[in-house]
This record gives C-alpha cells, sequence and structure tokens, in this order.
C-alpha cells in the first residue's frame, strides 16, 4: 500500500469534513442568484432589466421571474450574446476570451455560448467539490497516485476575428489547465490537441501501455470505443491488464444503461460508475455517494435553476414550451416529477432553457437524473414517449434477447397511405430478425407508456425496424460530423433525417 496514496486520500477526506455544507440548499440557492443579479447590474441585459432594482425587492426571485423572460438559445443569441463577441459588458462583465462551440444532438449549425473567466472558475470549483466526494467510495490508496484519463473532443482552439477563442467546452477546459496537469492528465496536451478524431484515438491507443490510468472521465460510447481499439491492438483479454489500478468511469453526456453489459464485459473486475452532469452550459452535478447514479446538484457555484414542469403546466403536447409556464425554485419540487431545466449563471445565461429534462430522486440530498433532452420527446401523434421510456424498452428487449444494443436512431414517418409509424435503426452486432425485434419492442413501450399504446390504437399504425453493425453507425456519424470524443449521439430524428439515413443504409 502506498504511503503518498494513503496520504492524499487521507487529505482529501480531511478537506471533504471541513468543507461539509450547512446552508439550506434554497438559501444557498436565493443567495448566488443576489449574487448573480450584483455582478451583473451594470451590463447592458442588467440595464435593460432593471438588475439594480431587483436587489431592493422584497421577493428577489420572485421579482426575477417577473421581469426577465425565459430564453432560448436563438433568442439569447440573437439579442445579447452575438453582441457580447465584439463588446464588453453585454451579459457579463467584461468581453469573453472563449465561446464553446456545441451543435448539441439537433444536427444544426454549433452553437456559440459565452465562457467567462467566473465561469471557468466555477467549472473548476464543481471539479473540486466532485474530488471532495471521492472518500465516500472508499476508493483503493492506488487510486489517488493513478492517472486520469480525460476523453473530450479536440484542445485545438481557433481564434476568432473578434479576438476570442472557440472550441468545444472540453477543449476550452484543458486549454487551461496549468502546465503541471499533464504530470497526471492523459493523454496529455499533444495528443489532446489532435483535430482528427481518427489519429488522436490511434495516438491513445499506442501510448496505452505507458500510461497507469486510475480513473477515466467522457461520453460512454466514445470511451467503450476506445477501450475496445486499446483491447483489440495489444491482444488483451481485458482493459484491467494493461491498467491495473482502473477503478472509476466517470460518464456524461448520454445514459450509461445501454451502455453497460459492454463495459463489464471488458473489465475483469467491477469499476465505480459516477455519473456527471457537464454541459458547455455549465458542470452542475455529479454522483455523490456510492450505491447509485444519481447526481448531487451543485448549489453554491455561480448558478441559480427554476424547473418548469414537463406536462400541462409547461409544455404543450409537442413538448415545447408554454408561452407563461409555471416555474418552480429548489423548495417548490416534487420527488419523480420531471423539469425542464432553466439557468441563470456567470457566463451571461438568464433564465436560459438548456434543452434537458430532470428529475428529482432525493430531495433532502437534493440528487437528480437526466430523464432526456426536450428534442428528444417523440410526440408527433400522441405517443409520448421521452428518451427515458425508451432506454428502458430498448434494455428490456435486449436482455429477452441476449443481445448487446448501445445507440438507436427512432423517427415517425408518415407512409403513403399518410399514416405514421416509428421508423427504428438499431445498432447491433448480431444477426437478429427484425420483425422479432420490432415486435417485442412494441410490446414493451405499450407496457411502459399506456400513451404509447393509445397512439398505436389510433394515428401510430405500427413500428419497422432496420439494423446496422457499429461500423455503418460510424460511418453515419462520419459523414453528419458527429464522430468525436465529446460528442452526444442523436437518437430522435427529424423525418428527414430518417430518410436520409435509411438512403445511405
Amino acid at each position: 500500500m502506498s504511503i503518498i496514496g494513503k496520504l492524499i486520500k487521507t487529505g482529501i477526506s480531511l478537506n471533504q469534513k471541513l468543507g461539509s455544507e450547512s446552508t439550506p440548499g434554497e438559501d444557498q440557492q436565493k443567495e448566488q442568484l443576489r449574487k448573480l443579479i450584483e455582478t451583473a447590474q451594470n451590463t447592458a441585459f442588467g440595464k435593460y432589466y432593471g438588475f439594480s432594482d431587483l436587489l431592493k425587492a422584497e421577493n428577489i426571485v420572485a421579482s426575477f421571474k417577473s421581469h426577465v423572460p425565459i430564453h432560448h438559445y436563438d433568442d439569447m443569441h440573437s439579442e445579447w450574446w452575438i453582441k457580447q463577441q465584439e463588446h464588453p459588458d453585454i451579459t457579463w462583465p467584461g468581453k469573453p476570451h472563449f465561446f464553446a462551440l456545441s451543435s448539441g444532438t439537433t444536427g444544426k449549425s454549433s452553437k456559440r455560448i459565452p465562457i467567462t473567466d467566473d465561469f471557468l472558475a466555477s467549472m473548476r470549483k464543481s471539479g473540486t467539490s466532485l474530488i471532495k466526494s471521492l472518500p465516500n467510495f472508499d476508493f483503493p490508496e492506488e487510486l489517488f497516485e493513478s492517472e486520469m484519463l480525460m476523453l473530450g473532443s479536440s484542445s485545438h482552439l481557433d481564434s476568432h476575428p473578434s479576438g476570442h477563442l472557440e472550441g468545444e467546452i472540453s477543449g476550452i477546459n484543458v486549454s487551461n489547465f496549468p502546465s503541471w496537469y499533464d504530470m497526471f492528465y492523459r493523454p496529455g496536451s499533444v495528443i489532446s490537441a489532435i483535430n482528427d478524431w481518427n489519429e488522436r484515438l490511434a495516438r491513445i491507443v499506442d501510448g496505452a501501455p505507458s500510461w497507469n490510468i486510475g480513473a477515466i472521465a467522457g461520453i460512454p460510447s466514445w470511451v467503450l470505443l476506445m477501450l475496445q481499439e486499446i483491447i483489440k491492438h495489444h491482444k488483451l483479454t481485458n482493459i484491467h491488464e494493461i491498467w491495473p489500478n482502473f477503478s472509476v468511469f466517470a460518464s456524461g453526456g448520454v445514459a450509461y444503461e445501454t451502455y453497460r453489459q459492454d463495459f463489464e464485459a471488458i473489465c475483469a473486475k467491477p469499476i465505480v460508475v459516477m455519473d456527471t452532469y457537464l454541459a458547455s452550459e455549465g458542470f452542475f452535478a455529479f454522483t455523490a455517494r456510492p450505491g447509485t447514479m444519481d447526481m448531487k446538484l451543485v448549489l453554491d457555484n455561480s448558478y441559480f435553476y427554476e424547473f418548469i414542469p414537463f406536462d400541462e403546466r409547461g409544455v404543450d403536447e409537442r413538448g415545447e414550451l408554454l408561452e407563461n409556464p409555471v416555474s418552480h425554485t429548489l423548495s417548490e419540487v416534487d420527488k419523480g416529477q420531471d423539469y425542464v431545466l432553466v439557468i441563470s449563471t456567470c457566463a451571461g445565461a438568464w433564465r436560459y432553457v438548456i434543452g434537458d429534462t430532470i428529475r428529482f430522486t432525493d430531495l433532502e440530498k437534493f440528487e437528480i437524473k437526466i430523464t432526456g433532452r426536450t428534442k428528444f420527446f417523440l410526440n408527433v401523434v400522441g405517443s409520448q414517449l421521452s428518451e427515458e421510456k425508451m432506454d428502458d424498452a430498448i434494455l428490456t428487449v435486449s436482455e429477452a434477447m441476449n443481445l448487446s444494443v448501445n445507440e438507436y436512431m427512432v423517427a415517425a414517418v408518415k407512409k403513403d397511405t399518410n399514416a405514421y409509424i416509428h421508423q427504428w435503426v438499431i445498432v447491433c452486432e448480431k444477426e437478429v430478425d427484425c420483425g422479432h425485434f420490432g415486435q417485442n419492442l412494441d410490446n414493451a413501450l405499450k407496457e411502459a407508456n399506456k400513451n404509447y399504446g393509445v397512439a398505436r390504437s389510433k394515428a401510430l399504425k405500427g413500428i419497422e425496424v432496420k439494423m446496422i453493425n457499429k461500423e455503418k453507425y460510424h460511418q453515419y456519424l462520419e459523414k453528419t460530423k458527429k464522430k468525436g470524443g465529446q460528442v452526444k449521439t442523436p437518437k430522435v430524428l427529424s423525418e428527414e433525417k430518417m430518410v436520409e439515413l435509411l438512403d445511405m443504409i
């Protein structure tokens, strides 16, 4: 047992005890909002919406919600953030040195999210909070002197004519690491700056034997691909033959469960999987205790949250926000209810709809799980299928048929008879009877969701399934520029995108 690892683990544990929270969550959130408004009161946004007056209000939360409208990206960008590329003090003091490019999963052109110095500091603070939680898991001392592999997008950043740098948030974070991080961060600054995903992956595979990896962070689909390539190239039976101290995987970006079986197949011993909620707009939550993948919401880090019920109080039948939706604060939420997350942050995002739906699983610990994307809500003919319901059905059918299915795509498609079907494309390495899989999937969805069952008896006339292997799937991702370490792959497609996919396969 290494004395260095033991000392590091003990030091983190002591720091955790000294920094334990005592302020109630609602009070923390009110204080975060007050600080955000106070800091931004002299910006163009703050003056326009009277932030100085909001600070004098008896109920600052209610006043803020009544004076500042809810913003989606398009209006936030066109009215404010595009000006922030050229001028200081627009939605946050100063002029951002970075903008994060994020195309998300919609396939549209890249969004540009401002990344301020205060925002970078908040991301680092959330990361520090995650590290402080590690003693809860009783990891072996060897982990604390191992290296961490972070599989993200390229850390190469492009210069913009207005003077800032642009890239994906993982690349911006890595480019701001201090030089001494390279002592334990892998794949290191040189490899992480390679733009081409295939070349970067090849360099990681080549370098793997010289690293002592104890922890990995990244999106499950790309991390799994990386580990499988390492095993294949070095002729291993499992990943622990080359990295015996690999103990923890910090997952994020997409739901992990459809990948669990394949991760377990390449590991010689159990690993701890911690979920993280890290997006271009912030580092909002992480798994903080063993025995669950639910995530603790970060409450004291320059984020103010609102929660819009994902039902008739907040959205229409297509899952789009109502003009004046109900909006709850932390003390008003219910366990088990799905909410559209709305954020205000030190990046100059104000009542901003991030596009995710979340659910509280523990109101005392403020733990949540991500249940999907508002854009992944499939309801063209009243089927009301969330990403979570679709994932659950895929898992049910896969287990029953002894299959491994990580990825899928689905769309509502109008047939020649003017009736709709759900067209599914399932990614699987085995030869499968598509009709049999489709029948089982249809039954699983009917059992899981009564609205789907009603839709199947009316406007939704059936489902059709096509199977493709991972090679074909990766070809599709490359063609649609969705290939890379930090890319969230799409699940719900438009009818047009599905037709393009079917033509390709």
